[in-house]
Parts: structure tokens; C-alpha cells; sequence
């Protein structure tokens, strides 16, 4: 173990942070999260998916893809430097980024798509 991970209390009692790991799980379903919601979006209004086409032969699957990339990338990096020497509550940190990955997989369902925009 290297010294940012070990923190010595006053009984001379060590403890492992989980911070790190906390931010890359919670980014991750942050990620998933953000590529369900511009999916559906794009799918659903022509102006978003108009303003999500980056490259014109993917359409707005370019955008979308680039910027959920940027979004986990972001709060990965902006947890990370917040959390790297805590120790969070793991148990909401895995409900969150559950929730986060199962909204991204329903939301790029197709007749979950359908449902919602009323198709």
C-alpha cells in the first residue's frame, strides 16, 4: 500500500480510502446515464439530434457517443480529485451508478425509445 492510501488515525489503526475506486463506479454509471438520456433525446427531437451529428455518416450516434465519453471522463476526473483521500459510502455509490447504467441500457432499448415518444 502506498502512503495515499493508508491513513493512520489516533489509535495508530490503518485505513484503506475507496474514494478512487468510489469516483471510477459512479462516473461510469454517470456515463451510462448520459448516453440513454442523448439517445433518446436525439432520437426524439430533430434540433438535438441536428446539434449531436458530429460526423455526418453516423448522424447523432457521433455526438452522442462523444459526449457521454466527455461526461464519464469528466466526473471521473472531478471525483477523483475530490474523493482520493476519503472513504464513501460504497453501498449508494453501486445503487447510483446501477441506476445510472440501467437508465443508459432502457433508454437505448428501441421499444423502450418508443414507448416514451409516444411511437
Amino acid at each position: 500500500m502506498n502512503m495515499s492510501q493508508k491513513m493512520a488515525d489516533a489509535g495508530g489503526l490503518e485505513s484503506i480510502t475507496n474514494g478512487s475506486a468510489a469516483a471510477a463506479i459512479l462516473s461510469a454509471g454517470a456515463g451510462c446515464a448520459t448516453l440513454g438520456i442523448l439517445a433518446l433525446a436525439g432520437d426524439a427531437s430533430p434540433t438535438i439530434k441536428t446539434m449531436l451529428t458530429f460526423y455526418n455518416p453516423t448522424g447523432a450516434l457521433s455526438g452522442v457517443t462523444t459526449v457521454a465519453i466527455v461526461v464519464w471522463l469528466v466526473s471521473w476526473f472531478v471525483l477523483g480529485r475530490q474523493w482520493q483521500r476519503r472513504t464513501v459510502n460504497l453501498a449508494k455509490i453501486n445503487v447510483m451508478a446501477f441506476a445510472g447504467l440501467a437508465i443508459g441500457l432502457l433508454l437505448t432499448f428501441p421499444p423502450v425509445m418508443d414507448f416514451i415518444q409516444g411511437k
